[in-house]
């Protein structure tokens, strides 16, 4: 099964990492087991982490007083989604705010998810991730104050940004976007498949009061009306 649906009409993509508990490194277990009586009756008891797989961060990761997941509205996580691929910047270059003007600054409205990406692309959160191999663009307080500025609702990375260089970077992008209820999605997969840079997305979390992030099923809706650019 592939990550690209047809539904009356409209091309879906699934930008979701799926999940095996056989492989996972980070904390993802399954137990299973019957209820008992006499009809089968299975349930699964899930021991997860919040920051699994595909995921959206929200306020509480970040602040002691930020909002969690279940404070935050349900259109908080939806809305029009834009991929933004910046391939003029040299090798871990800072996606400056110059650099976002350039890349969509007469594309971006108030409420948009926009989705930063690169053609230096490794998969984040391995042993990779800050070595000689690591050629990601990077973010820090400027590209947050940007998105601040432009009322962007969420941010999203694809495989070229790296969103872990260093606290000097990570700190201040977190504390400009989170202050004012930007959420992030990282672990973004099959951005790929999309043929258009602009489209309805939704990446609905779990409405549970003090869970500061928590795994979600990301996808984007092609061709939708007053979801195009």
């Amino acid at each position: 099964m592939g990550p690209v649906y047809e539904l009356n009409g409209y091309r879906v993509v699934d930008l979701t990492k799926p999940l095996d508990p056989k492989t996972e490194t980070r904390r993802c277990h399954l137990l299973r087991y019957n209820t008992g009586g006499p009809i089968p009756d299975y349930h699964t008891a899930m021991d997860l982490m919040s920051h699994l797989g595909t995921h959206c961060e929200c306020p509480y990761h970040h602040f002691d007083d930020g909002k969690s997941v279940g404070e935050l509205p349900l259109t908080a996580f939806m809305g029009r989604g834009i991929y933004v691929t910046i391939d003029f910047l040299p090798e871990r270059g800072y996606i400056t705010p110059e650099a976002l003007d350039r890349a969509c600054g007469g594309w971006v409205k108030p409420g948009d998810v926009v989705i930063l990406d690169s053609p230096y692309k490794i998969a984040p959160f391995t042993p990779d991730t800050n070595t000689e191999k690591d050629k990601r663009l990077l973010v820090n307080g400027d590209t947050a104050w940007w998105m601040r500025n432009h009322g962007v609702k969420c941010v999203g990375f694809g495989d070229g940004v790296s969103i872990e260089s260093s606290n000097e970077d990570v700190k201040p992008f977190h504390d400009v976007c989170m202050e004012v209820d930007i959420t992030f999605l990282e672990v973004l997969k099959n951005l790929e498949c999309l043929k258009s840079d602009t489209f309805f997305m939704s990446y609905s979390a779990l409405p549970i009061m003090g869970l500061d992030s928590c795994p979600i099923r990301a996808y984007a809706i092609e061709g939708l009306p007053g979801f195009t650019r």
